[in-house]
């Protein structure tokens, strides 16, 4: 099958109108044998000795570990004023997150034999960087010990705008922005058909998904009464931006409702020359319509802005699936293999709309809380929780099964499901497991559960 999809056009050039975003939305397809999956996850670092967040600065600070990685294995540094802010290498990233996360921003590779072993060779490394700087890394979804206060800012202006604007929206997006850690995967869309196809699928599994992945039950050193709170952070962060989009259940939904959704959201900032100027509140389409000041809007600008929409699956050149904690390194690589087996195959994309459809978009918010609040022991629209991930696991299985991508150690990418399945059989999510940990071998004790977290 040839792509027709035009290729992108430079993101400097000016928009001339809402056809010029739907063209570049459009640029994303891709025929199925093209289709890549990228894999991003975020990382809580912690001082291992003192049991102390890592700032920006000093010898040991943040910005030293991207100085290490860069000069050990060849990563180019990324500048915001003095301050290196993120590296690239072959088209991977690691960025800086605003309480000193660190998000490596894997590859798009064609299967999950690779972005896994991408992220196992990007753990060895941190590990070579972090160890003689006393630092560890955290497979959780939460900061464990520390407050909002406590933690530090990262030097990035987008942070310093996003700071100041998003506590008016809600009363925990600085939860979410400098105490959480995710792990997402992307996909591409051959056509606008085949993306709502998807979008509606990843919609109404998210909760599901959400509740395998729940990770993020202790928080400022205590029991913090979810499993999953930074999904209940997400909830309380801004309502223009987050959560689940009802829209895209509806007959007319294509690239022209997400890009009008996207177009009445209010900004963050404009970049020019690399200065963030905040937006004031203003609406990309008020942006489109009537500049801001001197400014006139880009591609550039509309593909920043959609960066700073938040909803549980995101849409841009290609899908984003964004509701899943941060989880040791098994189920990171569970994360992207549970996904390509339902997008990228037919039959199994089926089978699990199969599954989710019936849930109204009322009772996919309500099973979003019930996750937050109880992991794989919630409801899903009148059913356990635990019920619909095993069978969305065995949906995942034999999708892949059927792709058959092989790699070089192993033909079949479904063992990479395994720990999901290692987890079900548990009955319960990692934060789940966590907390009855903490409450009884543990005895709430912070070293225990950091040994037990670290990469």
């Amino acid at each position: 099958m040839t792509n027709h999809a035009p290729a992108p056009p430079p993101l400097d050039v000016p928009i001339g109108s809402e056809d010029d975003l739907l063209a570049y939305m459009r640029s994303g397809e891709k025929p199925p044998e093209r289709w890549l999956v990228g894999t991003e996850h975020e990382k809580i670092g912690l001082y291992a000795a003192e049991r102390t967040p890592i700032p920006y600065d000093g010898e040991r600070g943040i910005g030293a570990v991207l100085d290490r990685i860069a000069r050990q294995d060849g990563w180019e540094r990324i500048f915001e004023g003095e301050n290196v802010i993120a590296l690239a290498k072959d088209g991977a990233s690691i960025t800086l997150e605003p309480g000193g996360q660190l998000e490596l921003s894997g590859a798009p590779l064609r299967t999950i034999h690779e972005t896994c072993d991408e992220f196992h060779t990007h753990l060895a490394l941190m590990k070579d960087v972090s160890d003689p700087l006393g630092i560890v890394w955290l497979g959780l979804g939460i900061h464990p010990l520390h407050t909002v206060d406590q933690l530090p800012s990262m030097p990035k202006d987008r942070y310093r705008i996003m700071r100041e604007y998003l506590p008016t929206r809600g009363s925990m997006p600085l939860v979410m922005m400098f105490a959480t850690a995710t792990v997402q995967a992307n996909f591409d869309f051959e056509s606008e058909a085949d993306m709502v196809e998807k979008m509606r699928v990843a919609t109404s599994a998210s909760p599901v998904v959400s509740a395998i992945f729940a990770n993020s039950s202790v928080s400022e050193g205590a029991a913090n009464g979810f499993v999953s709170r930074r999904l209940e952070a997400w909830h309380h962060t801004d309502p223009d931006r987050t959560g689940l989009l009802s829209m895209v259940f509806e007959p007319d939904f294509g690239f022209r409702r997400y890009i009008d959704w996207a177009l009445g959201v209010p900004m963050f900032f404009i970049v020019r020359d690399g200065e963030y100027r905040p937006a004031g509140g203003r609406t990309f389409r008020e942006f489109l319509t009537g500049g801001h000041g001197e400014l006139r809007p880009t591609l550039a600008d509309f593909d920043r802005h959609l960066t700073t929409l938040f909803p549980d699956v995101r849409l841009k050149r290609f899908i984003e699936v964004r509701g899943a904690d941060a989880v040791p390194p098994g189920l990171t690589c569970s994360l992207p293999a549970l996904w390509k087996g339902i997008f990228y195959e037919a039959g199994a994309r089926r089978a699990a709309w199969e599954l989710v459809s019936g849930a109204s978009p009322d009772a996919l918010d309500a099973a979003r809380s019930d996750v937050a609040r109880r992991g794989l022991s919630a409801d899903f629209d009148g059913r356990p929780v635990l019920e619909v991930a095993r069978d969305l696991l065995e949906i995942a299985r034999e999708g892949l099964q059927r792709i058959a991508h092989a790699g070089s150690k192993d033909p079949d990418e479904s063992r990479y499901l395994d720990p999901i399945a290692e987890q079900l059989a548990l009955g319960a999510s990692p934060g789940e497991v966590i907390l009855r940990h903490w409450e009884a071998d543990w005895k709430r004790s912070a070293d225990r559960l950091i040994e037990y977290a670290r990469y």
